[in-house]
C-alpha cells in the first residue's frame, strides 16, 4: 500500500503541476490537487483515477472553451477558471471520504458487492461535480434567456439557480458521461460480477440529482450580494470586480458556492447509491 500511495502522491503533484502551468488551477489550489489526486491515485489506482481525471479535464477543457462569449460572466461568479482549493476540495471531498473504505479490512465486508460500492458512490460524486460544470460553462452560451428554477422568471445570464434548455442538456450529457466511463472501467475490470446498465443509470441519474440540487440552493439558500455601483447581484463577497463593497440581500451567509458544490457531489453520491441498491 505504502509503494503505491508514494506513487500516487507523485503522479498527484505532477498531474496538479501541470494543471497549474496550464492556467487550470491557482496556486493554492495546486496543492490542493496535488492531495486530492495523490490520495485518489493512491489509494484507489486507476478505477478511482480515471474518473477524476475525466471530470477534470473535461471541465477544465469548457472552462477556458469559448471564453470570448463568456466575458463579462466573471461580476457574477465568486470564483474564475483557475480553480482554488476550496474549489477542488469541494468537488473532491466526498471522495476522499469515500475512498478509505475499501481499504479496511476485507473481512469486515462478506461480499464483493458490498466492497463495490464506495466507488459506485464515488462515480456519482463526480458525475453530479461534471454535470454542474457542463451546465454552468456552456448553459450561459445560450442565446435565450435563462430562467430561475424555482418561479421561472427570466434572470440575467450567469445567475444562480438560473436554468436553460442548453444547460440542462449539457449537465445530462457530463453526468452520462461519467456513467459511459464509470461502465467501461466495470468492464475492463471483469470477473467483477457486477451488472453494467445498474451503474450507468444509477451514476448519470446521481449526477443529474446532484446538478439539480446545486440550482435549487442557487436560486434559494446561496449567499446572494448586490453591488449598488454596477446595480447587480453578485456572489461576490466583501468586494465587487469593480471595487465596491457588496451588501447581502438573501441566503445564508455561509452558505457560498463551495459548500454549494460539496453537497452536489454528496447527493449525487446518496442518489447514485440509492438508485444502485434498487436496482441491483
Amino acid at each position: 500500500m505504502l509503494p503505491q500511495l508514494s506513487i500516487g502522491l507523485l503522479l498527484g503533484v505532477l498531474i496538479a503541476g501541470v494543471a497549474w502551468r496550464a492556467g487550470a488551477l491557482s496556486r493554492s489550489g495546486a496543492w490542493a490537487a496535488a492531495v486530492v489526486g495523490g490520495m485518489v491515485f493512491g489509494l484507489g489506482g486507476l478505477t478511482w483515477a480515471v474518473l477524476l481525471l475525466t471530470f477534470f479535464v473535461s471541465s477544465s477543457v469548457l472552462s477556458r472553451a469559448f471564453v470570448h462569449r463568456k466575458s463579462g460572466l466573471g461580476e457574477k461568479f465568486s470564483k474564475g477558471n483557475r480553480r482554488d482549493w476550496g474549489q477542488v476540495v469541494a468537488n473532491g471531498g466526498v471522495g476522499i471520504m469515500l475512498i478509505v473504505i475499501p481499504i479496511l479490512p476485507v473481512g469486515y465486508w462478506p461480499h464483493e458487492w458490498f466492497q463495490f460500492w464506495p466507488w459506485v458512490g464515488y462515480a456519482g460524486a463526480m458525475a453530479a461535480v461534471t454535470a454542474d460544470t457542463w451546465g454552468t460553462e456552456l448553459g450561459v452560451l445560450s442565446r435565450r434567456p435563462p430562467r430561475l428554477i424555482t418561479n421561472g422568471r427570466r434572470v440575467e445570464r450567469g445567475t444562480s439557480g438560473a436554468i436553460s434548455l442548453l444547460g440542462s442538456l449539457a449537465s445530462l450529457f457530463g453526468s452520462t458521461l461519467i456513467g459511459l466511463v464509470a461502465c467501461l472501467i466495470v468492464i475492463a475490470a471483469e470477473p467483477c460480477h457486477i451488472a453494467v446498465l445498474p451503474v450507468f443509470a444509477s451514476v448519470t441519474i446521481g449526477g443529474v440529482s446532484g446538478s439539480f440540487l446545486d440550482s435549487l440552493l442557487g436560486a434559494t439558500m446561496q449567499a446572494n450580494y448586490y453591488c449598488p455601483v454596477c446595480e447587480k447581484h453578485t456572489e461576490h463577497h466583501p468586494l465587487h470586480t469593480c471595487g465596491t463593497g457588496t451588501t447581502h440581500v438573501r441566503g445564508s451567509r455561509w452558505l457560498n458556492n463551495d459548500w454549494v458544490n460539496f453537497f452536489t457531489s454528496l447527493v449525487g453520491t446518496i442518489v447514485a447509491l440509492g438508485t444502485w441498491f434498487v436496482l441491483s
